[in-house]
């Protein structure tokens, strides 16, 4: 495989986006070696610790196992990789190769925000329930703007994930908001059905402020997997 000398400014995030994105497309298999250090750097035309460093990277993300005296080889990212790889591709503007991605993030989306709506109500503080009811109205209140609404809606997620007092769920909450995981153009429309379903929103935060747990994950799994549904019947390009 050849590569394209690069320019100067920033080489070490070129070469590891170029690899990146050529171990993740499947241009080398798990399992197959890289050129060496030597070859990559004559093939880009760097040196071989701006090479190192993508390296270095590149093993960060679980995409390749560097061993030392031995060749670098490519691992299954489907194995190995994490949620960084994707926010990496979405820093990148680029997405994950993977047909069904819109609809996986939502189902996932939906898991995590059903858990910790039952979560929050089981645990959060009357503080952070009055800031759930706050916000809901804040949400209610910027009907029918869309953007507005999407916005608020964050917001209030964040704050039902925040009381849910579980750090693992807030990090991934994270990552599913910055860059979108990676999913690409998601038309407004998928949402629209959440979004302005205003009266499940105000359930979900009566049954959270009442401590009322499973009432709380059903609503919330019910409102969530409104745009995995209209994900899963869309047409496809």
């Amino acid at each position: 495989m050849t590569f394209e000398p690069l320019s100067r400014e920033s080489v070490s995030d070129q070469v590891f986006g170029r690899l990146r994105d050529a171990v993740v497309a499947g241009r080398y298999a798990a399992g197959d070696p890289l050129p060496s250090e030597r070859e990559l750097a004559a093939a880009f035309g760097v040196n071989r610790h701006a090479i190192r460093e993508a390296l270095r990277r590149l093993q960060q993300l679980g995409l390749v196992r560097v061993s030392q005296g031995g060749a670098t080889r490519v691992q299954d990212w489907r194995a190995t990789a994490g949620l960084d790889l994707a926010m990496t591709l979405a820093a990148a503007e680029d997405v994950l190769p993977v047909a069904t991605l819109n609809r996986d993030v939502l189902e996932m989306r939906a898991c995590i925000g059903a858990d910790a709506a039952r979560l929050c109500a089981e645990r959060a503080e009357p503080s952070a329930r009055d800031l759930i009811a706050r916000a809901v109205e804040e949400y209610a209140a910027a009907v029918p703007d869309l953007a507005r609404m999407a916005e608020a809606d964050l917001a209030l997620w964040r704050r039902i994930v925040e009381g849910s007092g579980n750090i693992a769920y807030l990090l991934a909450f994270n990552s599913l908001t910055a860059g979108a995981l990676a999913v690409g153009h998601m038309p407004p429309q998928r949402r629209t059905a959440e979004l302005l379903d205003v009266a499940a929103h105000r359930r979900l935060s009566e049954l959270i402020g009442a401590g009322d747990a499973a009432g709380a994950e059903g609503a919330a799994r019910a409102l969530l997997s409104a745009a995995v549904a209209a994900e899963t019947e869309s047409p496809r390009p």
